[in-house]
């Protein structure tokens, strides 16, 4: 499995391993991967698995996000995404995959006219084919 390079100051890797911990657990909540009930809980074994960082590393920034109200602690030392830490961790995805769901070169964003209108949308075509599109 390959490490992560988590900055080196203190404060940047909590900042680093509070993104990276959301998102996993968010990540778990969506896909459920068979674990049952459990598949919105998580430990610190679990999260070693996903993101290669040792657990007693892992133990340490679990608890301070229950302390900041990312995380709530239930039963056996599991952990669940608190309503912070749910909205935290769906935008802390998003924005890791951001550059992947994107338009790509000469597709139309969400936004753009052409989607509501046949007219609009030939008429980006015609534009896409003359010249650079921006829409």
């Amino acid at each position: 499995m390959e490490q992560m390079n988590p900055p080196k100051s203190e404060a940047l890797q909590a900042v680093f391993w509070r993104s990276e911990i959301l998102q996993v657990m968010y990540w778990l909540k969506g896909e459920e991967l068979g674990l049952g009930e459990l598949c919105d809980e998580a430990d610190a074994v679990l999260l070693e698995r996903f993101l290669g960082v040792d657990a007693t590393v892992g133990v340490k920034y679990l608890d301070r996000l229950v302390d900041e109200g990312y995380l709530k602690a239930v039963h056996d030392r599991r952990f669940v995404l608190s309503e912070t830490g749910a909205r935290e961790g769906a935008l802390e995805f998003a924005s890791s995959f951001e550059e992947l769901t994107r338009p790509t070169h000469g597709e139309c964003s969400a936004d753009c006219w052409c989607h509501n209108s046949p007219d609009e949308a030939a008429a980006c075509q015609a534009e896409r084919a003359s010249s650079e599109h921006k829409h």
